[in-house]
């Protein structure tokens, strides 16, 4: 079958997904999702438990097979063209799936053979690869002698095997401590800047922040919101206005002089003691001016003045009325060895 070149998403779209339902029994685990991802950039996929992410992930991944709805990959559907599909995508799921017997390097090579790379380019690929993940002085170990982070590193680069367009990453740090999520993220990272687009499920606000340039958010297999990050936040509603004064002995007589201005709307005050600055919640741009205008009025001086949107995490528990998961560090690596 050829690729299919008139994309619904249109030009530039790698990944185009409408109407996607899935069923499992009576749950619907996908209700109607549609969702682009544009070529050379991370989508992030957000939801709590539950919210279809994995489900969406294993359908576009041709693991599963939708009841309806369409969704179209690198220029191949994903029910009617399943074969040349996964000849072009990757994919790491939430917990490293390598064979533990074999050593990385035989790991890598096995995965280059199943996509019928030659003898002599599964054995280079390998090596470029294991040399890329930093796994060359434990390339001839079997892997369950490997860390958790060295196992998610040569799950990565299994992924990676078959120089893939679109990579999937369903929730690829889970579990990992913080300087091996940061290796994860240095190295997806570098995967888009060499062009390949990535659809990246998490509960991790900050690796969302991270990673993803544009966020679609899943709750009870139905899209609920997306966009950009500061596009999201801003729908949200509401900015924080951070004010410093000039004069640290001012910081409490001006906190007292924003909540005796009885602005409509103006939520109280907060005391940040220590960077010096009153927090104001503000709801609208003439809030702001008139925040400023009654506090030069007091003759108060302003040494610094911003405003902030409202966090990932408020957005995220906003949209979906849960809180984000928080990253939980791994075990010590010497208790990951096998022994």
């Amino acid at each position: 079958m050829k690729r299919i070149d008139n994309i619904p998403g249109g030009a530039g779209s790698a990944v185009t997904v409408r109407g996607l339902v899935k069923h499992y029994g009576e749950t619907k685990a996908l209700d109607g999702v549609d969702l682009d991802v544009r070529e050379g950039t991370v989508l992030g996929v957000l939801g709590p438990n539950g919210a279809g992410k994995t489900t969406l992930v294993r359908c576009l991944s041709t693991l599963v097979v939708p009841d309806s709805g369409s969704a179209v990959v690198a220029g191949y559907d994903v029910v009617r063209q399943p074969r040349q599909l996964r000849r072009v995508i990757g994919l790491t799921g939430q917990y490293a799936s390598v064979d533990e017997k074999l050593s990385g390097r035989e790991n890598l090579y096995m995965i280059g053979r199943l996509l019928d790379l030659s003898r002599k380019e599964a054995r280079s690929r390998a090596d470029s690869l294991l040399e890329r993940f930093s796994l060359t002085e434990a390339a001839g170990r079997p892997a369950k002698t490997y860390s958790g982070g060295m196992r998610r590193r040569l799950d990565l680069a299994a992924s990676m095997i078959g120089s893939p367009s679109v990579l999937y990453l369903d929730e690829p740090t889970t579990g990992l401590d913080p300087r091996t999520r940061n290796e994860v993220w240095a190295e997806v990272k570098r995967m888009v800047t060499d062009g390949v687009t990535v659809l990246l499920t998490t509960q991790y606000m900050e690796e969302a922040e991270q990673l993803a340039s544009e966020l679609t958010v899943i709750d009870r297999g139905k899209v609920i919101a997306n966009g950009g990050i500061d596009e999201l936040k801003a729908k949200v509603g509401g900015r924080t206005l951070r004010i410093r004064p000039a004069d640290p002995l001012e910081l409490r007589p001006l906190a007292a002089a924003l909540d005796d201005m009885g602005l409509t709307g103006l939520a109280s005050s907060t005391v940040d003691a220590e960077s010096g600055t009153v927090l104001v919640p503000i709801l609208s741009d003439e809030q702001l001016t008139a925040v400023v205008g009654a506090v030069t009025a007091r003759g108060i001086t302003i040494g610094s003045i911003a405003t902030e949107l409202p966090s990932l995490d408020e957005v995220f528990l906003s949209i979906t009325g849960q809180k984000a998961s928080a990253p939980q560090d791994a075990r010590p690596e010497l208790e990951e060895v096998a022994v």
